[in-house]
């Protein structure tokens, strides 16, 4: 009987431990590798959008051939830094969004462990 106790004992401890701390530490890291996962995959989707804009402009720049051309070019550089400065605003305020739903569920999470 001893022995059945004994492993009863163990069982319960680890059922506590399983519901205080590992659960928790378990939901709390899948939250943060989702967030690391989003915010990698727009930080990446964010620098091919730049380089590829930049390498389309050094295509341009190369095919400038006379003065036509070069104000051609120059004139279409005003056009570029309107998307530029569009797309950037955009992707700040994708990662703005990222991180407030990050710090929303992990309040959440932890009100929910806190109880």
């Amino acid at each position: 009987m001893t022995n059945a106790f004994a492993f009863d004992t163990k069982q319960s401890e680890t059922a506590q431990l399983e519901s205080i701390f590992f659960a928790p530490a378990r939901a709390f890291a899948a939250l943060s590798v989702d967030f690391t996962e989003k915010l990698v995959n727009a930080q990446l989707d964010a620098a091919k959008a730049y380089t590829d804009t930049n390498l389309a402009q050094l295509r341009s720049l190369m095919e400038v051939k006379d003065a036509e051309g070069l104000k051609s070019y120059m004139e279409g550089q005003q056009q570029v830094a309107t998307e530029l400065t569009e797309r950037l605003k955009a992707d700040t305020d994708k990662v703005v969004a990222l991180q407030q739903d990050f710090a929303k569920d992990s309040q959440k999470l932890t009100e929910e462990n806190v109880q």
